[in-house]
Parts: structure tokens; C-alpha cells; sequence
């Protein structure tokens, strides 16, 4: 079925659609990682964005509930060179055009991705609109116009959990209505360690590799009030990750600054952003991004450079933050951006970057069990 995009400065791109007609509206960026696409489809930090692939051939694997970032596709469309309809691996329980289909979500191919791929990077990421009923470019131009920047945009609250929840057996356990949140609420005792995850849009590996290096997980909402957290008497406090731009969420930022210095704080990606406001920087958004997972990092502790997988479109200005606050643990090789910071008065540090990627690189895997010493009690 023929379609076509249109990006908001006048650039379109013919197409066709794999997954029946529909549009769809939102940022176009894009990811350089090989693999990958259904972690990526359902990771809450691509929520309003359409994410183009570069690399050509996508869907050759097909999907698998096991592979789930969250509970649903939260990407407003995929984009791809050329799709592939026949799956072929053991794991495989249905094609990503079908996936895709399910839930409602547009899917291209036989577009130039090389070339909107180029264009996103010499331009910078943009508003966009997709269509197979509107082939029309200057009216498919005009309507990309008015799609919503990024910048100034509070999305957490469209991915955030409404209702606490526990991670039980590899899947999300809402806490009853009616239960008394405090500390005896935790179930697995002190061989544990106890997190309160703030959701701003939480991935479900990240709570996983926190359940790998020994914690009991309760994932709370982003309007969770400071004195709700305290009351729950938690070994550790993390900051999830999620999307959009972090100032307009003054709620978590408010949050996280009456929470620093209580336990030990993690911060990832959005919350290393949000964490960074707290302590009194600045954020700014980043051109066209960082989306992939082959992304250098000099970690400044071991003089190492580690291969890390990202997503992010806004970053910390180093410049506003003050030594007091915090310092800068580790830097983007490519372009400079800051990657890492730490508070050791505060027990807080955080990274830009994805430790959890799942498929993605493992080099930064240690900072999970960096966290849990923190909290290590007998430390």
C-alpha cells in the first residue's frame, strides 16, 4: 500500500506500508543498532517519536513476548529499508507485522532510510507525519508543521504506572488498592535489597538486572510524593528512564531533591537528567540525538572506554553544574556530551547512557552491582 512522509521542513519521502493503511504523526530519529526492534518499539522513552532503523533489513526474527520493554508498543511508527515477512528463529512466536497490526501501529518500507537518515543528521530531528490515505506533500507538509515539539512537553505522565508494583516472576504485580504503603509491604526480608523505582517510564530489563544483583523492586509513580518514599524505608532510591524533555517535570525534579542524600539514588538516562536538574544544572536538547548501540564512553574512574547502548535526545550542560553538586564521571567520545555524574556526599550518581540494553553492549553491566554495594549495609 503506497504512503508517503513528510518531514516538517518540506522534505518527503515516497513509501509503502507493510501493516495496512493508517497514519501516524510524531519526532522522526533514528536508531543504529542491528537488532533489536521490538525492545526498541516498546521502550517507553520513544513514546511520541517514530523511530527510523538504519540498519536495511528489520523483522527477520519475527517477535517474542520475552523480549517486551513494557506492556505495549509505545513508538508511533516504525520505519524501514525493507521488511522482512518470514521469521526465522526458535524463539519466534509471530511476524513484526503482525505485532505491529495488533496494536494499532504504522509500518513502512521501501524508503531511502540512508538518505532520511542523513537529512535527520545534518537537520536535526523533526516533526513529521506519515500517511497511505493523504499522498498529498504539501498537505502532508503542512500538517507535519504542526506537530508538537519535543521541547516543553511532559510525557512522563503518558507512560508512567498509575499503581505501584512489584516485578514477580518476570511480570509487573500491582500492589492492592487498599494496601498500606510502608515498610511492610516488602515481602522477601533482608537478604534483599529494597529499591523504589520511580517510573518516568521504566523499562522492564532495568528491573531485572536490579533483581539480578539481589534487590526487591517496587516500581512507584512519577507523582510519588517524597514522604511517601521515605515511609516505605527503602535501601536504595532509582530513576528510571522515559521520555521527552525533563523540565517540564518539576514534580520529579522537586521529588528527587528532597530524596538526595536519604539512600543511596541510580539514576538512568532520563532520570540522570532529572537528577542533574534537582542538583541545580541545566538540560538542552541534543540535534538529532543519541539512538543506537555502539555509542563510546570514556568512563574517568578506570580510563576506559566502554561501548554503551543509547537513547536520548536531551542531555546535562556540564557548565551548570557546580563542583558541589556534582561531577562528571564520564563523556560521550563522539561529541563531548556528559554521560555520567556523581555526588559521593549524596550517595547519587547517574548515567546518560543504557547499562540494562537488551540486545545491546555489557561493558557498563557493572553498575548495577556498583548500586547494590552502595546499599550494602554491611558496607
Amino acid at each position: 500500500m503506497k504512503a508517503l512522509l513528510a518531514l516538517e521542513d518540506g522534505r518527503t519521502f515516497p513509501c509503502r506500508s507493510f501493516t495496512g493503511p493508517g497514519e501516524a504523526s510524531g519526532e522522526v530519529v533514528f536508531n543504529t543498532s542491528m537488532t533489536g526492534y521490538q525492545e526498541i518499539l516498546t521502550d517507553p522513552s520513544y513514546f511520541g517519536q517514530m523511530v527510523t532503523m538504519t540498519y536495511p533489513m528489520i523483522g527477520n526474527y519475527g517477535v517474542c513476548p520475552e523480549d517486551m520493554e513494557s506492556e505495549k508498543i509505545q513508538a508511533g511508527a516504525l520505519i524501514v529499508r525493507e521488511y522482512v515477512d518470514f521469521p526465522s528463529n526458535w524463539r519466534s512466536t509471530g511476524t513484526l507485522a503482525d505485532f505491529l497490526k495488533k496494536e494499532g501501529v504504522l509500518g513502512i518500507e521501501d524508503l531511502d532510510t540512508r538518505a532520511l537518515t542523513r537529512h535527520i543528521r545534518n537537520k536535526g530531528a523533526m516533526g513529521a507525519v506519515i500517511s497511505t490515505s493523504d499522498l498529498d506533500p504539501a498537505s502532508l507538509v503542512a500538517r507535519a508543521k504542526g506537530v508538537p515539539p519535543m521541547m516543553g512537553c511532559d510525557l512522563v505522565q503518558k507512560v508512567t504506572t498509575r499503581f505501584p508494583y512489584f516485578w514477580r516472576d518476570n511480570r509487573p504485580v500491582h500492589v492492592a488498592k487498599n494496601a498500606l504503603l510502608d515498610a511492610s509491604i516488602w515481602r522477601n526480608g533482608p537478604d534483599k535489597k529494597r529499591v523504589v523505582a520511580l517510573d518516568f517510564g521504566i523499562k522492564y530489563n532495568i528491573i531485572r538486572c536490579l533483581e539480578a544483583v539481589g534487590c526487591e523492586v517496587l516500581v512507584m509513580p512519577a507523582t510519588t510524593d517524597p514522604a511517601d518514599v521515605k515511609a516505605l524505608e527503602p535501601d536504595g532510591i532509582f530513576l528510571s528512564n522515559g521520555p521527552g524533555d525533563p523540565e517540564p517535570v518539576t514534580y520529579a525534579v522537586e521529588t528527587i531533591r528532597a530524596l538526595l542524600g536519604f539512600k543511596p539514588m541510580f539514576g538512568i538516562c532520563l532520570g540522570m537528567q532529572l537528577m542533574g536538574l534537582a542538583m541545580g544544572a541545566r538540560t538542552h536538547k541534543i540535534k538529532f540525538g543519541h539512538r543506537g548501540g555502539n555509542q563510546p564512553v570514556k568512563n574517568f574512574a578506570t580510563n576506559r572506554v566502554e561501548i554503551t547502548a543509547q537513547n536520548h535526545g536531551f542531555a546535562v550542560d556540564l557548565t551548570t553544574l557546580g563542583e558541589k553538586e556534582g561531577i562528571m564521571t564520564h563523556i560521550n567520545l563522539n561529541e563531548r556530551s556528559l554521560e555520567g555524574i556523581k555526588n559521593e556526599s549524596l550517595k547519587a550518581f547517574a548515567v546518560q547512557y543504557h547499562p540494562e540494553a537488551s540486545p545491546g553492549p555489557h561493558d557498563a553491566a557493572y553498575l548495577f552491582n556498583q548500586f547494590a554495594s552502595m546499599m550494602d549495609k554491611r558496607a
